[in-house]
């Protein structure tokens, strides 16, 4: 019989390529991973991965007990779900992976709020950028993920996950208080077309929609400055180095030097909870979710879904 830890394991090896890559995702050494790696191939008495440099690539064999391993997995969650739904309790251990804002805007009042109304349920939260949340969340490191995406720049939900709009994050643009605009009521992005902007690091959905954004409207943003914290655009705003566009969520401590302007036409993102199918009826889940779109109604965050 194969031991779950080691399909966990080799799940992970699959999804990572690397043993010291799987090793972080999860807490474990290297060598603890190869530990594992080599008992499980004892037990499945075959080959299940060959090295290539730093790099580890499956066997066929491999690749087809990891497959097994991601059913197996999901059937243990599954289970597990449909024994907490029958007793109906709130309580165990449930990690969550939310974007920088909603950890620092959103998070601290929901989870407050959870330890108050359960408190037999243990929380844990990592801030991880959408792309990774959803990640850890397909490789089982996370039991739901709080995301945010944009019309123009959707992620991409494997038929896997379940999602539940928790509201809509209008957009300002962020202006130095000498700037032409500033005391504008409202300002259209082509008032902007030629400025410096300040945005957030490539790669990331915030700087993947500012670019898609300005290309769908037939130009290039000049992007000055990559920070990857809205209080450091902020402060550079503040300097007078460019503009940027800020989210509500993101724009709790304005600076002195810096005007927020509504964009006009209205634009916003949409931010979301995110869990693996098999989760769904676990009372963790339920509660967890309806406790965001809760807080983010009573503290008027913006616009509600």
């Amino acid at each position: 019989m194969f031991d779950l830890v080691r399909l966990r394991v080799l799940r992970t090896v699959a999804d990572q390529g690397t043993l010291a890559a799987a090793a972080d995702v999860l807490h474990l050494t290297p060598s603890a991973v190869s530990q594992q790696m080599a008992k499980l191939e004892r037990e499945a008495r075959c080959v299940l991965i060959e090295r290539h440099g730093r790099r580890v690539r499956l066997t066929e064999e491999g690749r087809l007990l990891a497959e097994h391993a991601e059913r197996i997995l999901g059937a243990v969650e599954q289970a597990e779900a449909d024994l907490e739904e029958r007793r109906g309790e709130v309580l165990g251990d449930f990690t969550v992976a939310a974007f920088p804002t909603a950890a620092r805007g959103l998070l601290p009042r929901v989870l407050a709020a959870m330890n108050e109304r359960y408190p037999r349920l243990r929380l844990g939260l990592r801030e991880v950028e959408p792309y990774d949340a959803i990640a850890q969340l397909a490789r089982g490191d996370v039991d739901l993920a709080i995301a945010q995406d944009w019309v123009n720049v959707p992620i991409a939900i494997s038929d896997r996950l379940r999602s539940h709009d928790i509201g809509h994050d209008l957009i300002d643009v962020a202006l130095p208080a000498g700037h032409r605009l500033a005391d504008a009521a409202t300002v259209a992005l082509s008032d902007l077309v030629g400025e410096r902007w300040i945005a957030s690091t490539a790669g990331t959905i915030c700087h993947d929609w500012l670019t898609s954004t300005f290309r769908g409207a037939g130009h290039e943003p000049d992007i000055a400055h990559q920070a990857v914290e809205f209080p450091t655009q902020l402060g550079l705003v503040a300097a007078g180095l460019g503009v940027a566009l800020m989210p509500r969520l993101a724009g709790d401590h304005v600076p002195d030097g810096v005007r927020l302007r509504p964009v006009e036409p209205a634009m916003s993102r949409r931010v979301f909870a995110v869990w693996r199918e098999e989760s769904g009826r676990k009372p963790a889940v339920r509660a967890f979710v309806e406790m965001a779109v809760e807080q983010w109604r009573e503290h008027h965050y913006s616009l509600h879904v």
